[in-house]
């Protein structure tokens, strides 16, 4: 209609301009009146040549919104058709469902326990040491148990049945195989690795652990004692026959707690002050025992050496000094000699005595020095149990440590000290006997040839 419209005001627009231009060139009125004639019956041709074209225009449009119409009409019929199809299939849906569940009975139950059997499988066989070996495994029990929506089918059942069977036949097998292992320094080797069943890894280092997090094989940050290591590396080497080897029956757990158990040096330490002093004086004792037990040796040889040949009296050992005293004095009388000779050997014992009595002060100074360590100990736990409280007794370890080691370490010292001490002083009353023995016999043999 707008169309219509515009058009109308163009052709009356146009008229006017053509009456205007004719007006200017008719040079008189008839002239004028006759262009007018001319030019009404032109412009009604161009009216009617209009007027068709509109009216065609017209029906065009008409015949496109009657077009539309039916498409509006066909789209509503197939909308109502397919709405009455979804609420059909909505009720089909619920039929089949219930035809469903009547279907599979007790499937969805083994639908259930196939999960759970799943989800605790992969527990299992994801932390397995088997996997450092046979890689890869979880991936499918982790699906299973997660990811699975629908029932499983027989391959998938058969493939989880594979995996709990081969988790059980591998667990009652020792098996070498070789693969990547990461150092602590973190370096990694391809080496042979020994697998004992479920429990535990060996390699080079040592026992080894499976990180599952990250699947790698790492040696543990601190092996456990040296002939739990030494029975490891036997049966590293070993190809066949029987084998004696330690087993951590927890897959892993107990050889997590032997990483924590203190070592020998690291006890020792716990001892403090008080421990290095007890060590010192410990070293010192056994010193002085060696070194006295060496010299008495070589004093008691010459002194053997010196029987053989009494005539002959020798100034380097005491029984030769001796026996010069008796030489020098033989014209002497009994007592004189004897007192000669006793002050002989009071001159001899300080050199053989020497020390003796150090090594008795350090065995008894030494438990006496680990009971002053359990008492600083015992003073520190009270203290920081006053500071902290008894919450955790990690806070009071180091305390304990001190109070207990000092108190091993004090008996451990005396009894090395002791024994020295007895062997040292048995020794040198040996020699003093030889020579009381000696000197007896000559006070005898003099008084003897003077009754004569």
């Amino acid at each position: 209609m707008k169309t219509i419209v515009k058009t109308l005001l163009t052709a009356a627009s146009i008229a006017v301009l053509s009456c205007s231009v004719q007006a200017q060139e008719a040079q008189s009125l008839e002239q004028l009146l006759e262009q007018v004639k001319k030019n009404r019956v032109s412009e009604a041709r161009q009216n009617v040549a209009r007027e068709k074209e509109f009216q065609s225009a017209r029906a065009d449009k008409q015949a496109l919104l009657n077009r539309a119409q039916r498409e509006l009409k066909a789209e509503q019929d197939r909308g109502d058709r397919l709405a009455k199809q979804f609420a059909d299939n909505e009720v089909t849906l619920s039929e089949k469902a219930i035809e469903l569940d009547q279907a599979t009975g007790t499937l969805g139950e083994m639908f259930g326990v196939v999960r759970q059997a799943s989800s605790e499988a992969y527990g299992r066989i994801s932390t397995s040491i088997v996997s450092a070996e046979f890689p890869g495994r979880d991936v499918f029990l982790a699906r299973m148990s997660e990811e699975s929506k629908g029932l499983p089918n027989i391959k998938e059942l058969e493939d989880l049945w594979f995996a709990l069977q081969t988790e059980m036949t591998e667990s009652g097998r020792i098996s070498k195989f070789t693969t990547n292992v990461i150092s602590l320094d973190g370096g990694s080797a391809v080496q042979e690795v020994v697998r004992v069943g479920t429990f535990n890894l060996i390699g080079e280092q040592g026992y080894l652990v499976y990180d599952d997090a990250n699947d790698q094989v790492v040696p543990l940050g601190r092996q456990p004692d040296s002939h739990m290591v030494s029975s490891a590396d036997d049966l590293r080497a070993a190809n066949s026959g029987f084998v004696p080897v330690y087993v951590d029956p927890s897959r892993g757990s107990i050889l997590g707690l032997l990483k924590q158990k203190a070592t020998l040096m690291e006890r020792y330490h716990a001892g403090g002050i008080v421990g290095y002093i007890i060590t010192v004086m410990l070293a010192i004792g056994l010193l002085i025992g060696v070194y006295k037990l060496v010299a008495l040796s070589l004093v008691s040889s010459k002194i053997s050496a010196q029987l053989k040949n009494a005539a002959n009296p020798s100034d380097a050992n005491p029984l030769g000094r001796i026996l010069k005293v008796y030489h020098d004095n033989k014209s002497a009388d009994t007592e004189n000699l004897e007192l000669k000779l006793d002050e002989a050997i009071l001159r001899e014992l300080p050199s053989i005595d020497s020390g003796i009595n150090i090594i008795k002060i350090f065995a008894a100074i030494a438990p006496l020095l680990g009971l002053l360590g359990t008492v600083l100990g015992m003073i520190a736990t009270f203290q920081q149990i006053t500071l902290f409280g008894t919450g955790d007794p990690r806070i009071m370890a180091g305390s304990i440590s001190m109070a207990l080691v000092t108190t091993a370490q004090g008996i451990i010292a005396a009894l090395p000290l002791i024994l020295t001490h007895s062997i040292v002083a048995g020794r040198s009353k040996s020699i003093v006997h030889i020579l009381d023995e000696q000197t007896a016999g000559i006070v005898a043999t003099h008084a003897e040839s003077e009754k004569a």
